[in-house]
């Protein structure tokens, strides 16, 4: 296997930039994702690792050799694509072998390869089968045995989950989890979903307008993000954000957003005393916020009218509004149900909130 380096990495387009000096280092074995909304660069970028796409000026290297002017069969890469692109006349064992036989492997190299990688994907029983013949998850084994008989330095996945259905995509993460381990292998993951780049990922690049946010583990990321766009991506439902104003009074640091106010922290009051004045923006996720219990910290609570509750058996997502502001909570199923149109007592969890920016976007706390 090998690590997988990228220095400023450039790709222009009639129209702009679709990767902006991008530069990551993916380390060996490591499970590596770009994730990011569509048009954010992160499949230019798979592509210019894998040679498909030139690159316009930077570095790329896989291993120690820079592969700038390398072709894609010379990179020692395999690729997983959306679509599976399994050739339509051929069974299962045709298309698994079929790269080892352009590539002049020997006949028993080819069917111990293909046997073996059937025998990790649990596919033996499919190998005379046509592609028609395969459910989608099944194809999908197929696509990931191709590359497996390979024994590439670097797998690269672009988005091959996105045409399964909710349930077999759970199914497929997690076999692709358990693939990473038993290989030992250097992936690189390309996804828009941010489910699938929380739950896989050693290690998330988050991309944006062909630009790199941040990178890190996906709890770090997750607890810190350094900007707006990342805190909103991240987070399922998404974060819920307040234009407010940061207020110093008393000895305490306020959020005040017109109607409501809540204390920060004191942990908080040495990043915030400074931006005393001005326009923040606070967020706070769902998962973060709780029916008021007793005893709790009443300058963490507000008042909220319910507009819409979804159950979801072990869960509700409440939809409520406050004032000018609109908030979506995530909380166990309460005891007495909430009512369409009742107004309710919340507790936000002070230790996780987020403050931003309201002008550069760049995380305060």
């Amino acid at each position: 296997m090998a690590n997988v380096i990228l220095k400023n990495v450039v790709k222009r387009f009639n129209a702009g930039a679709a990767v902006d000096d991008l530069s990551i280092e993916i380390h060996d074995r490591e499970f590596a994702v770009l994730v990011g909304s569509s048009g954010c660069g992160k499949s230019t970028a798979l592509r210019m690792i894998a040679g498909l796409e030139t690159i316009t000026s930077g570095e790329i290297f896989i291993g120690d050799t820079l592969v700038n002017d390398m072709a894609p069969k010379d990179r020692d890469i395999a690729m997983v694509f959306q679509n599976y692109a399994l050739y339509p006349h051929m069974n299962v064992r045709d298309n698994l072998g079929f790269g080892l036989k352009i590539r002049k492997f020997s006949n028993t190299e080819i069917n111990s390869r293909v046997q073996e990688a059937a025998d990790i994907l649990g596919i033996e029983e499919l190998l005379e089968r046509k592609p028609k013949e395969l459910s989608g998850g099944q194809r999908q084994r197929v696509a990931l045995g191709r590359a497996i008989v390979r024994k590439p330095k670097v797998f690269l996945f672009d988005e091959p989950l996105s045409n399964l259905d909710a349930k077999l995509r759970v199914a497929m993460r997690a076999e692709i989890s358990k693939l990473h381990r038993r290989l030992g292998a250097t992936i690189i993951y390309v996804t828009h979903d941010q489910v699938e780049a929380m739950t896989m990922a050693d290690r998330i690049f988050i991309m944006h307008k062909g630009a790199l946010q941040q990178t890190g583990q996906p709890m770090e990321v997750y607890s810190k993000p350094v900007n707006l766009f990342v805190a909103g991506f991240i987070g399922s439902p998404a974060m819920n954000f307040f234009d407010a104003h940061l207020v110093n009074e008393a000895g305490q640091v306020f959020i005040d957003g017109g109607s409501f106010r809540v204390v920060m922290p004191e942990a908080f009051r040495a990043n915030l005393v400074a931006h005393a004045g001005k326009e923040v923006v606070f967020g706070v996720r769902p998962e973060d916020i709780a029916l008021h219990q007793p005893g709790a910290d009443v300058g963490s609570t507000i008042s909220a009218k319910a507009e819409v509750v979804e159950l979801l058996g072990s869960e509700i997502f409440a939809h409520l509004s406050c004032g000018v502001h609109t908030l979506v909570a995530r909380m166990a199923v309460p005891k007495q149900p909430i009512g369409v149109g009742e107004t309710i007592q919340i507790d936000f969890n002070m230790a996780h909130m987020h403050v931003f920016d309201k002008h550069t976007s760049e995380a305060i706390v």
